[in-house]
């Protein structure tokens, strides 16, 4: 069986740690603020704590994807390695990268047409796109073929429920996700919205809470409604600087219900330009979206 590297990209807002103990290679994208721009590295280049900083005091930052040339560079130095890929990408919901690397991927086959390159849209991003890579690197690690782990993401990637809160509304009207006249509204009369990820891969509002509390409330709530076999589940905990609150939620989860394991990690750049300091996403397998 041919060997095959686990390739994503920096939505996945994967432990850095984590990234290297596996040896996942990745794509960046980019945040520039301040006439200067950041690689989204997992926080290597730029600490998280530095990135939400900045934004408190005012920035207003701006994303881009991968370039064409760098998933070619990088995809090329893997085949050169003899190996195929498989590429566990952002929703295209949410980014243009998947475009970026399926140009790049026809580049590499138009000059290696025996390599296989896999790119699998997860329909989600931050760490419930890290937990589908991890799912990966498990199977493979249990010998499970590229094939194999291609096809279970692609059958299960519905289950993984995305559910999220923001503290400051101005970033989610800032990045067109919801009107000025809402944000203005939501901030005078203290809503936070619950957002989610529907099944086409994009954020959509499910429903208005009133106040912080109560939305980190709705968060457990909705989880226990919705998991399925949590005792065999490893959840996810994505938080933009409030790490305190992040703790809170995971608490008043495993109050309900047992799962195998709790990730908590910080939402990265790309991510976190779009929701802010103070959002709160969690992660799970459950029923379908």
């Amino acid at each position: 069986m041919k060997d095959f590297q686990i390739f994503t990209d920096s939505c996945s807002d994967l432990p850095i740690e984590y990234i290297k103990e596996k040896g996942i290679q990745f794509a960046s994208l980019s945040c520039s603020y301040n006439g200067k721009e950041y690689k989204d590295d997992f926080g290597e280049s730029l600490s998280h704590k530095s990135f939400f900083d900045e934004l408190r005091k005012g920035a207003t930052p701006f994303t881009s994807q991968p370039s064409v040339d760098e998933f070619y560079k990088k995809f090329a130095a893997i085949v050169q390695n003899q190996k195929d890929i498989l590429y566990i990408c952002v929703s295209t919901g949410l980014s243009g990268t998947e475009n970026s690397a399926t140009i790049a991927k026809q580049m590499i086959l138009d000059e290696n047409p025996e390599v296989k390159i896999e790119i699998v849209n997860t329909l989600t991003a931050s760490l419930g796109q890290g937990l589908m890579v991890m799912k990966a690197v498990d199977m493979k690690e249990e010998g499970k073929t590229l094939e194999d782990i291609a096809s279970y993401i692609e059958g299960n990637k519905q289950k993984l429920n995305t559910f999220m809160t923001v503290d400051d509304l101005n970033h989610l009207k800032r990045g067109g996700r919801i009107s000025s006249t809402a944000a203005i509204l939501g901030i005078v009369l203290h809503i936070k919205p619950l957002l989610t990820i529907s099944s086409e891969g994009k954020v959509i509002s499910l429903l208005k809470v009133k106040g912080r509390k109560a939305s980190i409330a709705k968060l457990a709530e909705t989880i226990i409604q919705r998991i399925e076999n949590p005792e065999e589940q490893v959840i996810a905990i994505c938080h933009g600087d409030c790490f305190e609150e992040a703790l809170k939620l995971k608490e008043d989860i495993l109050k309900k219900i047992k799962v195998k394991d709790v990730i908590i990690n910080f939402i990265g750049p790309v991510i976190g330009t779009h929701g802010g300091p103070g959002t709160l996403a969690l992660f799970f397998m459950g029923k379908d979206r």
